[in-house]
This record gives structure tokens, C-alpha cells and sequence, in this order.
């Protein structure tokens, strides 16, 4: 059975994508080469997945650890609140928080689970502060000791 991704995307847009998401430094020279179009068709195929929102964005992707955010730390929590507005401002707030890296909404025993970088305990304290302030009701805090993987590359093309 053909996924939904295989019908609107051919396999010129998925190489690219691949190739893009491993390095979004290639030009789109490079990326011609790689894939044996033109570059003024793959620069118009990039605007396209653009324009179609299968790329996000290009960022860098910074070094926590070098730019002193030496604490990395998954919170899981609950709300006892389930009023959609309530919830939505909850949403918002977290959203501008900028020690979250990711916020996800959840099943089961905790409504959120949140990505957050501190640079220190006292930083760690002072979200959690905040997160109370909220009117959260239940927090639970995992400190990573080390990261084993870190990545952002989607299994889009088959391995060979």
C-alpha cells in the first residue's frame, strides 16, 4: 500500500529532503550534482517543498553544552485544569518559555512532557517556580546525564 507522503512527493523531492535535512548548508549547486538536475530545478523544487511546508525552516543547531546550558531536562506534567482555553493559555505560555525546547502533549498518567535547557540548578529552580505559578499540578523532573543520540534526520529514504 502507497503511503500518503509517496503520492504527493516523488522521489526527486525525497532525495533532496534527505539530503537537505543532513546538511541544509548544500547549495543548491551541490544539490544539483548530488541528484542530476539543473540548479535552477532544484532551487524551484526547494521553494516548492517550502511553499507545501515539508521543510519547516533551516536553523544551526547550537552546542547546549558549549554555550553553558549544562543541565538538559525532561519535566513531565499534569494540569488539573482541562478547560480548552485554560489549556490553551497554558499552551502559549510554554510555548514562549525559552528554556523549552519542545513541548508535547501527551496520553496517560501526564498531560505534557517538555524539553527544557537550563544553564544551571538555580535556572532549573526558577522554570519550575514559574511552571507552579502556572497552576501545575504535578511535575516530575528527569535530568539527562549524557545524550547517547541527538538528531533530527527523518528515516525518509530507504536504506540501500
Amino acid at each position: 500500500m502507497e503511503s500518503i507522503v509517496s503520492r504527493v512527493l516523488d522521489q526527486m523531492d525525497l532525495k533532496l529532503l534527505d539530503l537537505l535535512q543532513k546538511d541544509g548548508q548544500l547549495s543548491n549547486l551541490e544539490l544539483s550534482k548530488r541528484v542530476n538536475l539543473s540548479a535552477p530545478a532544484v532551487h524551484a523544487r526547494i521553494k516548492r517543498l517550502e511553499t507545501e511546508g515539508y521543510i519547516k525552516k533551516q536553523v544551526a543547531i547550537l552546542n547546549h553544552e558549549k554555550l553553558g546550558f549544562d543541565l538538559l531536562c525532561f519535566v513531565f506534567m499534569s494540569t488539573n485544569e482541562h478547560r480548552t482555553e485554560k489549556l490553551e493559555a497554558v499552551e502559549e505560555t510554554l510555548e514562549s518559555m525559552e528554556e523549552v525546547l519542545e513541548c508535547h502533549c501527551l496520553t496517560g498518567e501526564y498531560d505534557y512532557l517538555l524539553k527544557v535547557a537550563c544553564k544551571d540548578r538555580k535556572g532549573l529552580e526558577l522554570f519550575i517556580r514559574r511552571l507552579n505559578e502556572m497552576g501545575i499540578t504535578k511535575i516530575q523532573t528527569s535530568l539527562a546525564l549524557r545524550e547517547i543520540k541527538d538528531s533530527t534526520v527523518l528515516p525518509i529514504q530507504e536504506e540501500n
